[in-house]
């Protein structure tokens, strides 16, 4: 019973950390050509674009449903994803990291 409780609790403490290296390769390719490593969109396609600094404080108070929208349903010149559901949530996690 122990032995059980105790992977349980290991394994529920690396999903997050599982969620966020997910997230974090997405982004890697999905979203740095345009938004950049670092996501301050000094990239020369970010600067054409005029892309958002995903770290600055406004995106950062965005609600993770607002983020949701915007990679759903794309907004201004950037294009709806196709991305599935949990790797949203994946990506939005690693967006909150940028700071």
């Amino acid at each position: 019973m122990k032995k059980t409780f105790t992977c349980s609790l290991l394994f529920a403490l690396a999903l997050p950390a599982v969620a966020l290296a997910d997230g974090a390769a997405i982004y890697k390719t999905k979203c740095t050509p345009c938004h950049g490593a670092d996501g301050s969109g000094q990239t020369p396609v970010g600067k054409n674009l005029k892309v958002r600094d995903l770290r600055s404080a406004e995106v950062q108070k965005l609600s993770d449903a607002d983020i949701t929208k915007v990679l759903t349903d794309g907004k201004g010149k950037m294009p709806k994803s196709k991305l599935e559901a949990a790797d949203i949530k994946s990506v939005i996690a690693y967006i909150r990291t940028l700071k």
